[in-house]
Protein backbone atom coordinates (compact mmCIF):
# COMPACT_ATOMS: atom_id res chain seq x y z
CA UNK A 1 0.00 0.00 0.00
CA UNK A 2 1.30 3.31 -0.41
CA UNK A 3 -0.06 6.61 0.36
CA UNK A 4 0.09 10.58 -0.76
CA UNK A 5 2.09 12.28 2.59
CA UNK A 6 0.88 15.54 2.55
CA UNK A 7 3.28 16.40 5.35
CA UNK A 8 6.51 15.31 3.18
CA UNK A 9 4.92 16.00 -0.10
CA UNK A 10 5.65 12.34 -1.61
CA UNK A 11 3.72 9.05 -2.23
CA UNK A 12 5.61 6.55 0.38
CA UNK A 13 4.96 3.23 1.43
CA UNK A 14 2.40 2.60 3.90
CA UNK A 15 3.36 1.00 7.16
CA UNK A 16 1.80 1.21 10.32
CA UNK A 17 3.04 1.81 13.98
CA UNK A 18 1.41 -1.68 14.77
CA UNK A 19 1.66 -5.00 12.74
CA UNK A 20 -1.74 -5.18 11.18
CA UNK A 21 -3.18 -2.43 13.14
CA UNK A 22 -4.37 1.08 11.61
CA UNK A 23 -4.52 3.97 13.70
CA UNK A 24 -7.17 6.42 11.96
CA UNK A 25 -8.60 9.83 12.88
CA UNK A 26 -10.32 12.55 10.67
CA UNK A 27 -11.55 15.57 11.15
CA UNK A 28 -15.72 15.76 11.64
CA UNK A 29 -18.29 18.92 10.71
CA UNK A 30 -18.96 21.75 12.91
CA UNK A 31 -23.13 20.83 13.34
CA UNK A 32 -25.12 23.82 12.65
CA UNK A 33 -26.44 22.88 9.22
CA UNK A 34 -27.05 20.31 7.10
CA UNK A 35 -24.08 18.53 5.34
CA UNK A 36 -23.66 19.70 1.93
CA UNK A 37 -22.36 17.60 -1.01
CA UNK A 38 -18.70 18.73 -0.24
CA UNK A 39 -18.69 17.52 3.30
CA UNK A 40 -19.62 14.03 1.94
CA UNK A 41 -16.73 13.72 -0.12
CA UNK A 42 -14.36 12.76 2.88
CA UNK A 43 -17.03 10.75 3.91
CA UNK A 44 -16.53 8.23 0.68
CA UNK A 45 -13.19 9.56 0.65
CA UNK A 46 -11.74 7.85 4.01
CA UNK A 47 -14.86 5.15 4.44
CA UNK A 48 -13.11 3.58 1.34
CA UNK A 49 -9.77 3.91 2.50
CA UNK A 50 -10.80 1.84 5.44
CA UNK A 51 -12.18 -0.74 3.42
CA UNK A 52 -9.13 -0.86 0.91
CA UNK A 53 -7.19 -1.20 4.24
CA UNK A 54 -9.10 -3.64 5.72
CA UNK A 55 -9.49 -5.98 2.49
CA UNK A 56 -5.29 -5.61 2.76
CA UNK A 57 -5.46 -7.62 6.44
CA UNK A 58 -5.53 -4.91 8.81
CA UNK A 59 -7.50 -4.20 11.64
CA UNK A 60 -8.96 -0.31 11.31
CA UNK A 61 -9.42 1.87 14.23
CA UNK A 62 -11.05 4.57 12.98
CA UNK A 63 -12.29 7.62 14.58
CA UNK A 64 -13.88 10.75 14.21
CA UNK A 65 -15.55 13.74 16.19
CA UNK A 66 -18.30 15.97 15.94
CA UNK A 67 -17.35 19.86 16.41
CA UNK A 68 -20.54 20.69 18.80
CA UNK A 69 -18.81 23.85 20.33
CA UNK A 70 -18.93 26.81 17.92
CA UNK A 71 -19.59 30.94 17.26
CA UNK A 72 -21.93 29.23 13.93
CA UNK A 73 -23.80 27.29 16.33
CA UNK A 74 -24.15 29.88 19.39
CA UNK A 75 -25.65 32.07 16.34
CA UNK A 76 -27.87 29.86 15.01
CA UNK A 77 -29.32 28.69 18.51
CA UNK A 78 -29.77 32.51 19.62
CA UNK A 79 -31.71 33.24 16.21
CA UNK A 80 -33.81 29.78 16.87
CA UNK A 81 -34.17 30.77 20.69
CA UNK A 82 -32.86 27.22 21.42
CA UNK A 83 -30.16 26.02 23.16
CA UNK A 84 -26.85 24.81 21.43
CA UNK A 85 -27.77 21.30 22.18
CA UNK A 86 -30.96 21.31 20.51
CA UNK A 87 -28.84 22.59 17.12
CA UNK A 88 -26.32 20.17 17.23
CA UNK A 89 -28.16 17.04 18.05
CA UNK A 90 -30.81 17.56 15.10
CA UNK A 91 -27.44 18.14 12.67
CA UNK A 92 -25.60 15.38 13.75
CA UNK A 93 -28.59 12.89 13.43
CA UNK A 94 -28.57 14.26 9.33
CA UNK A 95 -24.98 14.06 9.44
CA UNK A 96 -25.43 10.66 10.00
CA UNK A 97 -27.97 9.85 7.91
CA UNK A 98 -26.44 11.07 5.12
CA UNK A 99 -23.25 8.45 6.44
CA UNK A 100 -25.65 5.79 6.08
CA UNK A 101 -27.04 6.54 2.85
CA UNK A 102 -23.69 6.24 1.53
CA UNK A 103 -22.85 2.87 3.00
CA UNK A 104 -20.20 4.22 5.12
CA UNK A 105 -19.71 2.80 8.11
CA UNK A 106 -19.96 5.06 11.04
CA UNK A 107 -16.65 5.34 12.91
CA UNK A 108 -16.26 5.83 16.64
CA UNK A 109 -17.43 9.43 16.75
CA UNK A 110 -16.68 12.14 19.86
CA UNK A 111 -18.21 15.19 20.71
CA UNK A 112 -16.11 18.50 21.51
CA UNK A 113 -18.60 18.99 24.72
CA UNK A 114 -17.81 15.23 26.00
CA UNK A 115 -14.02 15.68 25.71
CA UNK A 116 -14.39 19.29 27.73
CA UNK A 117 -12.45 18.70 30.81
CA UNK A 118 -9.48 17.24 28.89
CA UNK A 119 -9.37 19.91 26.29
CA UNK A 120 -9.34 22.35 29.16
CA UNK A 121 -6.40 20.48 30.84
CA UNK A 122 -4.57 20.30 27.79
CA UNK A 123 -4.89 24.26 27.37
CA UNK A 124 -3.50 24.58 30.80
CA UNK A 125 -0.54 22.15 29.94
CA UNK A 126 0.45 24.33 27.28
CA UNK A 127 0.32 27.87 29.41
CA UNK A 128 2.76 25.64 31.89
CA UNK A 129 5.17 24.35 29.33
CA UNK A 130 5.58 28.39 27.92
CA UNK A 131 4.43 27.45 24.55
CA UNK A 132 1.06 29.22 24.99
CA UNK A 133 -0.17 32.30 27.31
CA UNK A 134 -2.85 34.31 28.63
CA UNK A 135 -4.21 37.73 27.94
CA UNK A 136 -6.70 39.18 29.36
CA UNK A 137 -8.70 35.31 30.18
CA UNK A 138 -8.05 34.63 26.26
CA UNK A 139 -5.13 31.93 25.66
CA UNK A 140 -3.13 32.07 22.59
CA UNK A 141 -0.30 29.18 21.04
CA UNK A 142 2.63 30.78 20.79
CA UNK A 143 3.95 29.59 17.06
CA UNK A 144 7.69 31.37 17.02
CA UNK A 145 7.83 28.38 19.80
CA UNK A 146 7.69 25.94 16.71
CA UNK A 147 10.55 26.48 13.98
CA UNK A 148 8.82 23.94 11.63
CA UNK A 149 5.28 25.78 11.62
CA UNK A 150 3.94 25.60 7.98
CA UNK A 151 6.26 22.65 6.85
CA UNK A 152 2.30 20.78 6.14
CA UNK A 153 1.07 23.55 4.55
CA UNK A 154 4.35 24.34 2.90
CA UNK A 155 5.10 27.67 3.84
CA UNK A 156 7.20 29.86 5.69
CA UNK A 157 6.27 32.52 8.97
CA UNK A 158 7.40 35.19 6.89
CA UNK A 159 5.68 34.54 4.02
CA UNK A 160 2.51 33.80 5.82
CA UNK A 161 2.61 36.43 7.56
CA UNK A 162 3.31 38.89 4.66
CA UNK A 163 0.96 37.25 2.59
CA UNK A 164 -1.91 36.08 4.70
CA UNK A 165 -4.69 38.37 5.62
CA UNK A 166 -4.49 38.33 9.61
CA UNK A 167 -7.15 39.43 11.60
CA UNK A 168 -5.43 42.06 13.96
CA UNK A 169 -5.71 41.05 17.44
CA UNK A 170 -3.65 43.73 20.22
CA UNK A 171 -3.46 40.46 22.88
CA UNK A 172 -1.24 38.27 20.40
CA UNK A 173 2.64 38.41 20.27
CA UNK A 174 2.62 37.45 16.82
CA UNK A 175 -0.06 38.36 14.02
CA UNK A 176 0.00 33.85 13.59
CA UNK A 177 -0.79 32.82 17.19
CA UNK A 178 -3.80 31.33 17.68
CA UNK A 179 -6.63 31.40 20.09
CA UNK A 180 -6.91 28.06 22.18
CA UNK A 181 -9.17 29.70 25.10
CA UNK A 182 -11.74 32.19 24.54
CA UNK A 183 -12.98 34.43 27.21
CA UNK A 184 -17.03 34.88 26.81
CA UNK A 185 -20.39 35.72 28.41
CA UNK A 186 -22.60 35.12 25.45
CA UNK A 187 -23.85 31.31 24.85
CA UNK A 188 -22.59 27.89 25.86
CA UNK A 189 -19.24 28.31 28.10
CA UNK A 190 -17.09 26.51 30.91
CA UNK A 191 -15.44 27.44 34.10
CA UNK A 192 -11.47 27.22 33.69
CA UNK A 193 -8.31 28.78 35.47
CA UNK A 194 -8.63 31.47 32.80
CA UNK A 195 -11.93 32.21 33.42
CA UNK A 196 -15.35 31.36 31.47
CA UNK A 197 -15.18 31.10 28.19
CA UNK A 198 -14.99 28.19 25.39
CA UNK A 199 -12.18 26.59 23.21
CA UNK A 200 -10.31 27.45 19.83
CA UNK A 201 -11.15 25.17 17.20
CA UNK A 202 -7.45 23.77 16.92
CA UNK A 203 -7.05 22.13 20.16
CA UNK A 204 -10.41 20.71 19.77
CA UNK A 205 -8.88 17.19 17.52
CA UNK A 206 -5.60 17.31 19.48
CA UNK A 207 -6.69 16.46 22.49
CA UNK A 208 -9.24 13.54 21.08
CA UNK A 209 -6.39 12.09 19.17
CA UNK A 210 -4.14 11.52 22.05
CA UNK A 211 -6.90 11.00 24.35
CA UNK A 212 -8.12 8.10 22.29
CA UNK A 213 -5.07 6.76 20.80
CA UNK A 214 -2.71 7.44 23.64
CA UNK A 215 -0.57 8.80 21.21
CA UNK A 216 1.00 9.20 17.32
CA UNK A 217 -1.47 7.42 15.01
CA UNK A 218 -1.19 6.19 11.38
CA UNK A 219 -3.33 8.76 9.33
CA UNK A 220 -4.97 11.68 10.24
CA UNK A 221 -7.14 12.83 7.32
CA UNK A 222 -9.31 15.75 6.57
CA UNK A 223 -10.89 17.80 3.29
CA UNK A 224 -7.83 20.12 1.84
CA UNK A 225 -9.61 23.25 3.53
CA UNK A 226 -8.52 22.04 6.79
CA UNK A 227 -4.58 21.52 6.11
CA UNK A 228 -4.36 25.24 6.78
CA UNK A 229 -4.35 26.47 9.07
CA UNK A 230 -6.85 23.98 11.33
CA UNK A 231 -3.77 20.88 10.66
CA UNK A 232 -0.82 23.15 11.07
CA UNK A 233 -2.27 24.01 14.41
CA UNK A 234 -2.85 20.72 15.51
CA UNK A 235 0.52 19.97 14.48
CA UNK A 236 2.07 22.70 16.16
CA UNK A 237 0.55 22.28 18.91
CA UNK A 238 1.47 18.68 19.44
CA UNK A 239 5.13 19.41 18.52
CA UNK A 240 5.54 21.89 21.37
CA UNK A 241 3.77 19.27 23.71
CA UNK A 242 4.58 16.03 22.47
CA UNK A 243 7.61 16.87 20.44
CA UNK A 244 6.02 15.21 17.68
CA UNK A 245 3.34 15.70 14.53
CA UNK A 246 0.35 13.78 15.77
CA UNK A 247 0.31 11.35 13.03
CA UNK A 248 2.96 9.57 10.05
CA UNK A 249 0.25 10.53 7.14
CA UNK A 250 -1.22 13.47 6.59
CA UNK A 251 -4.26 12.80 3.87
CA UNK A 252 -6.33 15.24 2.32
CA UNK A 253 -8.60 14.84 -0.30
CA UNK A 254 -9.84 18.20 -3.06
CA UNK A 255 -12.64 20.26 -3.36
CA UNK A 256 -15.62 20.41 -4.87
CA UNK A 257 -16.92 22.74 -7.81
CA UNK A 258 -20.66 22.87 -9.25
CA UNK A 259 -20.83 23.19 -13.14
CA UNK A 260 -16.77 24.15 -12.49
CA UNK A 261 -17.35 26.85 -9.74
CA UNK A 262 -16.60 26.59 -6.00
CA UNK A 263 -19.93 26.03 -3.67
CA UNK A 264 -21.04 29.59 -1.89
CA UNK A 265 -24.23 30.98 -0.84
CA UNK A 266 -23.32 33.71 -2.76
CA UNK A 267 -23.45 32.08 -6.17
CA UNK A 268 -26.91 29.79 -4.49
CA UNK A 269 -24.84 26.68 -5.52
CA UNK A 270 -24.88 25.11 -2.10
CA UNK A 271 -26.27 21.49 -2.53
CA UNK A 272 -27.04 19.29 0.45
CA UNK A 273 -25.94 16.03 0.17
CA UNK A 274 -29.02 14.94 1.77
CA UNK A 275 -30.90 16.54 -1.25
CA UNK A 276 -28.79 14.79 -3.79
CA UNK A 277 -29.26 11.28 -2.05
CA UNK A 278 -32.62 11.80 -2.25
CA UNK A 279 -32.89 12.50 -6.12
CA UNK A 280 -30.53 10.18 -7.39
CA UNK A 281 -29.77 7.05 -4.64
CA UNK A 282 -26.76 6.23 -2.28
CA UNK A 283 -25.04 4.19 -5.29
CA UNK A 284 -25.51 7.06 -7.24
CA UNK A 285 -23.78 9.52 -5.16
CA UNK A 286 -21.19 7.66 -3.50
CA UNK A 287 -19.89 6.82 -7.74
CA UNK A 288 -20.03 10.45 -8.58
CA UNK A 289 -17.90 11.16 -5.61
CA UNK A 290 -15.34 8.72 -6.27
CA UNK A 291 -15.30 10.07 -10.07
CA UNK A 292 -12.13 12.11 -9.36
CA UNK A 293 -9.02 10.77 -8.00
CA UNK A 294 -9.45 11.56 -4.16
CA UNK A 295 -6.74 14.10 -4.06
CA UNK A 296 -8.13 16.11 -7.40
CA UNK A 297 -10.88 18.89 -7.53
CA UNK A 298 -13.86 17.02 -8.60
CA UNK A 299 -16.52 18.93 -10.75
CA UNK A 300 -20.23 17.45 -10.19
CA UNK A 301 -22.20 18.16 -13.59
CA UNK A 302 -24.88 16.80 -15.61
CA UNK A 303 -22.36 15.25 -17.20
CA UNK A 304 -20.61 13.67 -14.32
CA UNK A 305 -24.14 13.12 -12.82
CA UNK A 306 -25.27 10.96 -16.09
CA UNK A 307 -21.88 9.16 -16.29
CA UNK A 308 -22.45 8.23 -12.71
CA UNK A 309 -26.15 6.95 -12.62
CA UNK A 310 -25.53 5.42 -16.16
CA UNK A 311 -22.52 2.97 -14.69
CA UNK A 312 -24.12 2.46 -11.24
CA UNK A 313 -27.08 0.67 -13.46
CA UNK A 314 -24.83 -1.15 -15.66
CA UNK A 315 -23.63 -3.05 -12.40
CA UNK A 316 -26.98 -3.33 -10.75
CA UNK A 317 -28.21 -4.29 -13.69
CA UNK A 318 -25.97 -7.31 -14.64
CA UNK A 319 -26.19 -8.86 -10.75
CA UNK A 320 -30.06 -8.67 -11.26
CA UNK A 321 -29.43 -10.60 -14.43
CA UNK A 322 -27.33 -13.23 -12.61
CA UNK A 323 -29.35 -13.31 -9.67
CA UNK A 324 -32.48 -14.67 -12.34
CA UNK A 325 -29.64 -17.18 -13.69
CA UNK A 326 -29.34 -18.88 -10.54
CA UNK A 327 -33.24 -18.86 -9.49
CA UNK A 328 -32.66 -22.81 -10.03
CA UNK A 329 -29.18 -23.32 -9.85
CA UNK A 330 -27.16 -23.93 -6.37
CA UNK A 331 -24.11 -21.68 -6.37
CA UNK A 332 -20.93 -23.20 -6.35
CA UNK A 333 -17.70 -22.21 -4.44
CA UNK A 334 -16.41 -18.69 -5.88
CA UNK A 335 -12.51 -17.98 -6.62
CA UNK A 336 -11.56 -14.04 -7.54
CA UNK A 337 -11.08 -13.97 -11.21
CA UNK A 338 -7.89 -12.47 -12.22
CA UNK A 339 -9.10 -8.51 -12.45
CA UNK A 340 -9.31 -8.79 -8.87
CA UNK A 341 -5.58 -8.38 -8.45
CA UNK A 342 -5.40 -5.71 -10.78
CA UNK A 343 -8.55 -3.96 -9.24
CA UNK A 344 -6.52 -4.20 -5.41
CA UNK A 345 -3.44 -2.78 -6.80
CA UNK A 346 -4.97 0.21 -8.44
CA UNK A 347 -6.55 0.71 -5.02
CA UNK A 348 -3.38 0.07 -3.65
CA UNK A 349 -1.37 2.91 -5.29
CA UNK A 350 -2.32 5.79 -3.82
CA UNK A 351 -6.15 4.94 -3.95
CA UNK A 352 -6.28 5.24 -7.83
CA UNK A 353 -9.71 4.42 -7.15
CA UNK A 354 -10.69 6.14 -11.24
CA UNK A 355 -8.40 2.90 -12.33
CA UNK A 356 -10.23 0.80 -9.59
CA UNK A 357 -13.57 1.89 -11.33
CA UNK A 358 -12.80 1.27 -14.68
CA UNK A 359 -11.81 -2.18 -13.63
CA UNK A 360 -14.81 -2.71 -11.97
CA UNK A 361 -16.56 -2.00 -16.03
CA UNK A 362 -14.33 -4.53 -17.44
CA UNK A 363 -15.38 -6.95 -15.29
CA UNK A 364 -19.29 -6.44 -15.60
CA UNK A 365 -18.37 -6.68 -19.44
CA UNK A 366 -16.75 -10.06 -18.70
CA UNK A 367 -19.68 -11.21 -16.56
CA UNK A 368 -22.28 -9.66 -19.34
CA UNK A 369 -20.45 -11.65 -21.73
CA UNK A 370 -20.83 -15.20 -19.94
CA UNK A 371 -24.38 -14.40 -19.20
CA UNK A 372 -24.50 -14.20 -22.98
CA UNK A 373 -23.09 -17.69 -24.13
CA UNK A 374 -25.37 -20.12 -25.78
CA UNK A 375 -24.39 -23.06 -23.02
CA UNK A 376 -23.84 -21.61 -19.73
CA UNK A 377 -20.60 -22.14 -17.40
CA UNK A 378 -22.51 -21.47 -13.72
CA UNK A 379 -18.98 -21.71 -12.15
CA UNK A 380 -17.64 -18.95 -14.58
CA UNK A 381 -20.49 -16.95 -13.84
CA UNK A 382 -20.29 -17.61 -10.18
CA UNK A 383 -16.62 -16.00 -10.24
CA UNK A 384 -17.21 -12.95 -12.42
CA UNK A 385 -20.37 -12.24 -10.37
CA UNK A 386 -18.52 -12.65 -6.42
CA UNK A 387 -16.01 -10.85 -8.15
CA UNK A 388 -17.50 -8.05 -9.11
CA UNK A 389 -19.60 -7.89 -5.53
CA UNK A 390 -16.41 -7.83 -3.65
CA UNK A 391 -15.35 -4.76 -5.73
CA UNK A 392 -18.93 -3.04 -4.81
CA UNK A 393 -18.21 -3.84 -1.06
CA UNK A 394 -14.72 -2.65 -1.06
CA UNK A 395 -15.74 0.99 -3.05
CA UNK A 396 -18.91 0.90 -0.46
CA UNK A 397 -21.38 0.59 -3.19
CA UNK A 398 -24.76 -1.38 -2.26
CA UNK A 399 -25.98 -4.49 -4.19
CA UNK A 400 -27.82 -6.57 -2.03
CA UNK A 401 -29.28 -10.17 -3.84
CA UNK A 402 -32.64 -9.16 -5.37
CA UNK A 403 -35.75 -10.65 -2.76
CA UNK A 404 -37.61 -12.27 -5.32
CA UNK A 405 -41.73 -13.67 -5.04
CA UNK A 406 -42.87 -16.85 -5.90
CA UNK A 407 -44.58 -14.71 -8.47
CA UNK A 408 -41.65 -13.88 -9.99
CA UNK A 409 -39.59 -16.75 -10.08
CA UNK A 410 -42.61 -18.12 -12.40
CA UNK A 411 -42.13 -15.40 -14.73
CA UNK A 412 -38.54 -16.05 -14.62
CA UNK A 413 -38.52 -20.25 -15.44
CA UNK A 414 -41.06 -19.36 -18.44
CA UNK A 415 -39.11 -16.77 -19.89
CA UNK A 416 -36.16 -19.06 -19.95
CA UNK A 417 -37.89 -21.87 -21.14
CA UNK A 418 -39.45 -19.45 -23.69
CA UNK A 419 -35.88 -18.41 -24.90
CA UNK A 420 -34.72 -22.27 -24.93
CA UNK A 421 -37.70 -23.13 -26.63
CA UNK A 422 -36.83 -20.17 -29.04
CA UNK A 423 -40.56 -18.08 -28.90
CA UNK A 424 -39.24 -15.24 -28.99
CA UNK A 425 -42.44 -13.12 -28.72
CA UNK A 426 -43.40 -14.59 -25.27
CA UNK A 427 -39.79 -13.90 -24.04
CA UNK A 428 -40.33 -10.79 -25.44
CA UNK A 429 -43.17 -10.77 -23.66
CA UNK A 430 -41.85 -12.10 -20.18
CA UNK A 431 -38.53 -10.12 -20.36
CA UNK A 432 -40.89 -6.81 -20.45
CA UNK A 433 -42.51 -8.00 -17.17
CA UNK A 434 -39.32 -8.38 -15.44
CA UNK A 435 -38.19 -5.07 -16.25
CA UNK A 436 -41.17 -3.67 -15.25
CA UNK A 437 -40.26 -5.23 -12.05
CA UNK A 438 -36.88 -3.99 -12.25
CA UNK A 439 -35.69 -7.65 -12.35
CA UNK A 440 -33.95 -6.66 -15.62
Amino acid sequence: MRLYNSYTGQIEPFIPIKTNEVSMYVCGPTVYNHAHIGNARPIVVFDTLKNILEECGYQVHFVSNYTDVDDKIIVKAQEMNVSEQTITEEFIQSYEKVRESLNATRPLTVKVTDTMDKIIDYIESMVSQDIAYVNDHDVYFNVSRIHSYGQLSNQKTEDLLSGARIEKNEKKLNPLDFTLWKATKDGIKWPSAFGEGRPGWHSECVVMILEHFKGKIDIHGGGMDLKFPHHENEIAQCLGTHNHNLANFWIHNGMLNIDGEKMSKSLGNVIWAKDYIELFGGNVVRWLLMLAHYRSPLNISQETITQAKSEIDKIITVLKQTKLVFTDVIRCETTMTPLYDTFMQACQDDMNINLAMSIVLEQVKQLNSALRQKELNYNDISNHEATLRRMMKILGISTPYPQLSTEEVSIIRQWQTAKANKDFALADELRNELILRGLL
